[in-house]
């Protein structure tokens, strides 16, 4: 019987570990070897939308940065969405100063409770030009050329473009785990869209034409999901011919971390809870890659519970761990995160264990909400 047991969970373990490597080796390989396409020069005119709630001291320190992108002919759209502090004061003196700048304020009704999708959408009907591109009020460009890079993607063909969004380096575990999040979801929705299946992106560094927002009506089929007005959007639109990546240091978008594991643990259950309505190719794709990395980990302890030989099972994980530096290294620099490279044992660990938590903690939450 124990002989039995050991056989089954080792050949499970190896399963395991083949699946990891292909995920490893042959989707997110075309992330390392990514190499820029000649984009157009054409300078189309640009909607920039942000939404802010309560946002005061955010705008303050970031609008600036947006309202000033090197560029000829652009609006920026703020949707003041219900906030209680001092938004509306700061946006009018910005106002003042920047003419581009469009204001819409939502003000807040008894009965009628919205998410962000409905702000997203009274953004979008306020835009005057085709080209929209989405970032939040938390954010801030890497450079003035953020705009310019961004749009060039645009094409005849090209209505999607997936940028991305490191957070800001911050002393602790809790930063490199977010960090190390942020780069191996970067890395997994950049790696599919080069493969020819775009799953989701992210809205604080992202960009779509107004005619496909209206052409898929919008956020229609998921509205009564609080989340989900980024991936959800790209997971009901995307195709492999309508969508680039776009990931040139001077097109990241910088966002400050959550500062304490409850506040950061309850934006990931949000996040969840939208991928629940991914489409179903997508849901088990992404479910055969998250649990055959669970499975790797759960089942080398328990053969190291059962008494397998300590230098085989080693070889095993060294092996995986040795495609990960290799393929990952790369990606860590492209991507500003150079300095998680040396991290990359302890955080993968954490990481899959994490996701194996989050999994469980999502499946009994239900209520979810914007802010």
């Amino acid at each position: 019987m124990a002989d039995y047991l050991y056989i089954t969970v080792f050949a499970l373990f190896q399963l395991a570990f083949f699946l990891q490597l292909y995920y490893i080796i042959v989707v997110h390989r075309n992330l390392r070897n990514y190499k820029a396409k000649e984009k157009s020069p054409m300078e189309r005119p640009v909607s920039i939308i942000v939404c802010a709630r309560n946002e005061e001291r955010n705008l303050e320190k970031n609008l600036s940065y947006i309202l000033e992108q090197e560029y000829p002919d652009f609006e920026v759209i703020v949707v003041n969405d219900c906030s209680v502090d001092e938004s509306d004061l700061l946006l009018r003196r910005f106002s003042q100063k920047y003419s581009h700048l469009k204001v819409v304020t939502i003000t807040e009704h008894v009965r009628f409770k919205h998410g962000k999708k409905f702000a997203v959408t009274l953004g979008i009907k306020a835009a005057k030009y085709e080209h929209l591109l989405f970032t939040d009020a938390d954010c801030c460009p890497a450079s003035m050329n953020w705009l310019k890079q961004m749009q060039q993607n645009f094409s005849d063909s090209t209505e999607i473009v997936l940028g991305y969004s490191p957070y800001n380096s911050t002393p602790g575990i809790l930063n490199k785990l977010i960090r190390y999040e942020t780069f191996f979801t970067a890395l997994n929705y950049l790696s599919y869209t080069l493969a020819g299946k775009p799953y989701m992106g992210v809205g604080r560094n992202m960009a779509y034409t107004k005619s496909l927002f209206f052409r898929g009506k919008g956020f229609a089929s998921h509205m009564h999901i609080p989340s989900g007005d980024d991936d959800l959007f790209v997971n009901q639109n995307a195709n492999s011919l309508n969508t680039v990546i776009e990931i040139h240091p001077e097109t990241h978008v910088w966002t400050e971390p959550k500062a304490t594991f409850r506040s950061y643990l309850s934006q990931k259950i949000r996040h969840m809870g939208a991928g629940k309505a991914y489409k179903a190719e997508h849901k088990r794709m992404l479910s055969f890659q998250a649990g055959s990395g669970i499975a790797f980990y759960v089942l080398l302890v328990l053969l190291l519970l059962l008494n397998a030989q300590w230098y085989v099972i080693s070889s095993f994980y060294c092996i995986r761990l040795l495609a990960q530096v290799v393929i990952y290294y790369p990606v860590f620099k492209r991507l500003s995160y150079k300095d998680l490279i040396w991290w990359l044992p302890a955080l993968d660990l954490i990481y899959n264990f994490y996701i194996l938590v989050l999994s469980i903690i999502s499946s009994f939450r239900k209520t979810v909400k914007w802010k």
